[in-house]
């Protein structure tokens, strides 16, 4: 039996995250600033998304746009952050610690996701920065997070699918892979196909790449994703 196929909503207003449920998203990932990658919402959005979208939130928790290598002080906002959302009503958050060589930060990324549960974690694009995807992916199995968010270590998923392709066979099912970066309707087809990634992140922001309301593009992304 094929695993289900999982379209999330990257959304940074709450007219985003109110047009998720109508247009077929399963999840939404909410977050503020898109235009530097993305970081964490403030606490009246949280709470308004989670109690109007009637979707599950992941929150994602990023203080500043700087680096992906958090100081005590950083790391120190996450933890509290992350206290925040789970006491909000969020069902998980999205977040993504290295070290200074760019490895992973196995240790502070485990002690988060011990403070989440039981929401669940995603591990996000910090991912795509590692020096050795294959280490990478293991060390975050090994941290309990549920699901890594990526694009192949490339500038978008289409290009790095052959890569996620590989990271969903080594995964062998014990993470989630999803496939985030740059996914639009114009190549979610082939992106579905070449990687076999399940799980799908998108804002499908553009409107010159589909039907002018979001919740019409999202409703074409989840027909694509699903083979209609």
């Amino acid at each position: 039996m094929s695993l289900p196929i999982v379209f999330e909503l990257c959304a940074e207003t709450l007219e985003a995250a109110l047009s998720a449920r109508p247009g077929g998203a399963d999840r939404i990932e909410l977050c503020s600033t898109l235009d530097v990658g993305g970081l964490t919402p403030g606490h009246q959005f949280i709470e308004q998304a989670i109690h109007g979208s009637g979707l599950p939130v992941h929150v994602l928790l990023r203080p500043h746009a700087d680096d992906f290598v958090y100081s005590a002080s950083d790391f120190s906002s996450i933890s509290t952050e992350l206290q925040h959302a789970h006491r909000l009503g969020a069902a998980g958050v999205v977040l993504g610690i290295l070290s200074a060589d760019r490895t992973v930060d196995a240790a502070r990324t485990r002690a988060l996701v011990q403070l989440a549960a039981p929401m669940e974690v995603t591990f996000h694009r910090a991912f795509d920065e590692v020096p050795d995807f294959d280490r990478a992916l293991e060390d975050v199995i090994a941290t309990g997070c549920h699901r890594i968010l990526t694009s192949g270590g490339a500038p978008d998923v289409l290009t790095g699918a052959d890569v996620l392709a590989r990271l969903v066979t080594r995964a062998a099912g014990r993470i989630e892979i999803a496939a985030g970066g740059g996914l639009r309707l114009s190549n979610a087809d082939e992106v579905r196909r070449r990687s076999g990634v399940r799980h799908f992140h998108s804002s499908l922001r553009s409107q010159d790449d589909g039907p002018p309301r979001l919740a019409d593009r999202i409703r074409a992304m989840v027909d694509i994703l699903h083979g209609a």
